[in-house]
């Protein structure tokens, strides 16, 4: 995009950041909430967790980075860590109604977000066993 258009649109490069946090959580949130509603409650929270991170995962990694990028600004830039945290929230309210546990959908959200980020930065292949029995072992 050329510089002129961005300075067109935005008056400064935060209100860049929010509008383009804003469009990539429309994304993850939608994506999330599909995910919500295909849990199978007779399944393991654990179980269905797992799904959820190797969906994730095998989809377009670029786009991945570019939301954690995203997301992380919100470390160094005030003005766009709101909408890091409207995201988030948004996230435990979805699962908390669908699970019935509020505590316990933040700290899946949370753990999500740790295992997702992990493997991004490390690369390492994804072994569903391995983290469906960690998440059993968190979880109960």
């Amino acid at each position: 995009m050329p510089l002129g258009s961005t300075t067109y649109h935005f008056a400064s490069l935060d209100e860049l950041l929010i509008a383009a946090l804003r469009q990539v959580n429309r994304v993850c949130l939608a994506d999330f909430a599909r995910w919500v509603e295909g849990i199978d409650p007779a399944a393991p929270l654990a179980e269905e967790v797992a799904r959820f991170i190797e969906e994730a995962l095998a989809g377009d990694r670029a786009r991945r980075e570019l939301e954690y990028e995203l997301y992380l600004t919100a470390l160094r830039r005030e003005a766009v860590r709101p909408i890091a945290a409207e995201c988030l929230d948004e996230m435990v309210r979805v699962l908390g109604r669908r699970i019935g546990d509020v505590r316990t959908a933040r700290a899946v959200v949370a753990l999500t977000d740790g295992l997702l980020l992990q493997h991004l930065l490390t690369g390492q292949p994804f072994d569903p066993a391995s983290v469906r029995a960690g998440l059993a072992g968190v979880l109960g």
